[in-house]
């Protein structure tokens, strides 16, 4: 016998949802047969056996989101092969001496309650599970941040008048794990300003002039086009600008990569473009379209809003956010005229960045972007 347990798939997440399986119990595979498709940060994934014999049992179902080092499936292997050794990873609670429980925290972030863990007394735990309460969400009142009883059942009161809970599954659970990390690790720094649009003539691809801008920002300022190294505190500059253009759809966020889009004409990107949303569209994009991206581009202005506070996602170290174009009354040379505007958010991590490095960074971008071509 052999169990295979999910594997890292390389998204940098712990869990993956299960889309599908390929096989049931009984079934004969061989080596590298797919055996099951899993979603992971933004794309479904075929997984595939990694011995040959009979599939003795299925330890998940469709839907379910296990975690990396969790049992997915058991073989009887073929007489030929010796059987593997797998190894589980033991997670346990600690109490003192005064009887509270304390569970580990995940990773402390902006905002969380501290380091010290859940605290709460085996009787407040029962409660929140007769409750169906997560105590996570908890705020404690008690003394040293202990939950208490009162805790809970205001807990319980307020979760009484919301919704049932919907659970985040595929794409949308990849993105809160993502910005999770994001919000805990980066030092964020933004700063805004206008492009003058004007010069541009009618019809013209903002998102293609965005990409262009980006390219030509990049070459004046390298240090945004870099990727942060937080255990070894440094920064790699790369050469090459691989822009990922975050794309919103229902299911949750996307993050395609166009490559090397300062060596590019405007038609080869924009079929790359139109390719990418294809790919989004109908599942297909590979997931190494959507991997190893240098620096972002956010256009929401699509959709409105003026400034925003775009969120860089290790270890890239900026993100570019265009908002709604706009019309506006500007001084020119003395005179007061009506031009069109694009504003623009421009956000750093500021372990890696500057603040010049950052503003040079965009006035380059601001004078790419106002220019007729």
């Amino acid at each position: 016998m052999s169990i295979f347990k999910l594997p890292d798939l390389g998204e940098g997440l712990q869990e993956a949802e299960i889309v599908e399986w390929f096989v049931k119990e009984g079934d004969e595979v061989t080596v590298d047969q797919p055996l099951l498709a899993v979603e992971t940060a933004k794309a479904i994934v075929d997984v595939p056996s990694p011995e040959s014999g009979e599939i003795a049992k299925l330890f998940v179902a469709a839907g379910d989101i296990p975690k990396v080092g969790d049992a997915l499936v058991e073989f009887t292997l073929d007489e030929k092969q010796p059987a593997k050794q797998d190894s589980g990873t033991v997670v346990g609670q600690m109490e003192t001496d005064k009887g509270t429980v304390i569970e580990a925290a995940a990773k402390v972030g902006k905002g969380s309650k501290g380091s010290g863990g859940i605290k709460a007394t085996p009787a407040v735990r029962a409660l929140a599970h007769k409750h169906s309460v997560d105590l996570s969400v908890v705020t404690p009142t008690g003394a040293d941040g202990v939950i208490t009883a009162a805790d809970i059942e205001r807990a319980a009161k307020a979760l009484s008048n919301a919704g049932p809970l919907e659970p985040l599954r595929g794409v949308r659970r990849a993105m809160a794990h993502i910005m999770t990390q994001a919000h805990e690790e980066v030092a964020d720094v933004t700063i805004v300003d206008d492009a003058d649009i004007h010069a541009w003539a009618k019809g013209t691809d903002a998102t293609l002039r965005l990409i262009r801008a980006i390219g030509v920002a990049c070459k004046v300022e390298p240090s945004l086009n870099a990727w942060y190294d937080s255990q070894e505190m440094g920064r790699r500059l790369l050469d090459q600008v691989d822009v990922c253009v975050a794309v919103d759809t229902k299911e949750g966020l996307f993050v395609p990569v166009l490559r090397d889009v300062s060596n590019r004409s405007p038609e080869d990107l924009r079929a790359g473009l139109n390719k990418i949303k294809e790919g989004i569209k109908d599942r297909s994009i590979p997931p190494e379209e959507m991997r190893g991206y240098t620096i972002t581009l956010s256009n929401f202005g699509t959709f409105g809003g003026r400034y925003a506070d775009p969120i860089v996602v290790p270890p890239t170290v900026a993100i570019l956010g265009a908002g709604r174009m706009r019309d506006e009354v500007v001084a020119v040379d003395g005179q007061v005229v009506i031009h069109r505007i694009m504003p623009l958010s421009l956000t750093v991590d500021h372990r890696a960045v500057t603040g010049g490095e950052a503003t040079r960074f965009l006035m380059a971008a601001i004078e790419d972007l106002g220019k007729a071509e």
